[in-house]
């Protein structure tokens, strides 16, 4: 396999190589150590992406949970996510990882090369996209090959080369162990958190569509629908999602089926959907946003959330209604 490369780092405009190159780096599985080439990175064909990070870090929902890839040549882009598309609808909405050799720095004097559909085309007959029936073959069903698990002092010196490579600054890297530290000593001293009394959880359907608002209800009233393991039918409430309790988001979109990292196995889910801006911080693993690479989406059962109307909007309509009356007070 041919995997000539360049070392990219953030804020470098990239595009994808050609079809033909990215098909010389990739084994019998479509795929470059262990890392697959999906049929949904196919889509950026024609366009330029600019780095995001240097990929050290990963969070994975399992033991071991935290990781890194073996070689230092993954990066992520901005705002590029998997569609999911060639895998049944996957609404995971993953991060992507690009291995440096299946991209390359664009010349933005010049336009973006011509889209050779032909040749994608070949490229896409190539790929794998299931193992058996019910059994998928992506970056999130392979994460465990294409990474390894992390020690204490492993996690350190990758979050130190985080900081060299400019994937964050000092301050964010602060604030990040300082979060880290805080629920380090709270687990020390009063066990797991968050975590409740409830079993059976409760179960709340709300129905929620992508582009209303909401209102994450109090910690206090979440916590009344947690196990004790912090979990509601399964589905954990974790420590750094806290931080959204009170706040108004808009729904990104429903969630109701995705691949489960590791296994490939698609789950189903019930009554719960994405915000737009919530992804996991991670803080509570020590990598923080700062440092995970995945900076995966945030899943809200909708027993913790409440319809409410857009910020800004009564205020508005007030604002309105004060200008209509000439100022004066309505009787």
């Amino acid at each position: 396999m041919d995997t000539k490369s360049e070392r990219l780092n953030p804020g470098d405009v990239v595009e994808l190589r050609s079809p033909d190159e990215i098909a010389k780096t990739l084994d019998a599985e479509g795929a470059l150590d262990h890392l697959p080439f999906m049929p949904e990175m196919l889509e950026l064909y024609g366009q330029r992406y600019r780095v995001a990070r240097r990929a050290l870090t990963a969070c994975y929902y399992g033991p071991g949970s935290s990781r890194g890839f073996r070689a230092d040549d993954v990066v992520t882009l901005d705002g590029v996510r998997c569609s999911g598309v060639a895998h049944d609808g996957c609404q995971k909405a993953c991060t992507v990882f690009w291995r440096e050799a299946w991209l390359q720095r664009a010349d933005r004097s010049s336009a973006a090369p011509e889209v050779d559909l032909q040749k994608i085309e070949a490229l896409r007959s190539r790929l794998k996209v299931s193992i058996r029936p019910e059994t998928y073959y992506c970056q999130a069903s392979e994460l465990l090959k294409a990474t390894g698990t992390l020690s204490r002092q492993g996690r350190m010196a990758r979050y130190v080369r985080g900081l060299r490579a400019g994937n964050f600054n000092v301050l964010e890297m602060a604030n990040s162990f300082a979060t880290f530290l805080s629920l380090w000593c709270r687990r020390k001293l009063f066990g797991p958190f968050p975590r409740g009394k409830g079993k059976p959880t409760p179960v709340e359907t709300l129905n929620l569509q992508p582009g209303e608002w909401v209102e994450v209800k109090s910690f206090e009233s979440i916590i009344d629908t947690l196990d004790e393991r912090g979990h509601n039918r399964g589905l954990s409430f974790s420590a750094d999602m806290r931080r959204w309790c009170g706040r108004k988001l808009r729904v990104k979109g429903r969630l109701e089926r995705m691949i489960a990292d590791g296994t490939g196995q698609m789950k189903n889910f019930r009554n719960t959907v994405c915000l737009e801006g919530s992804t996991c911080g991670c803080s509570y693993m020590g990598l923080g946003m700062a440092g995970c690479s995945r900076s995966e989406l945030t899943y809200w059962r909708e027993i913790w959330l409440r319809r409410c109307s857009e910020p800004g909007r009564e205020a508005a309509r007030a604002r309105a209604v004060h200008a209509s009356s000439g100022g004066l007070p309505q009787a």
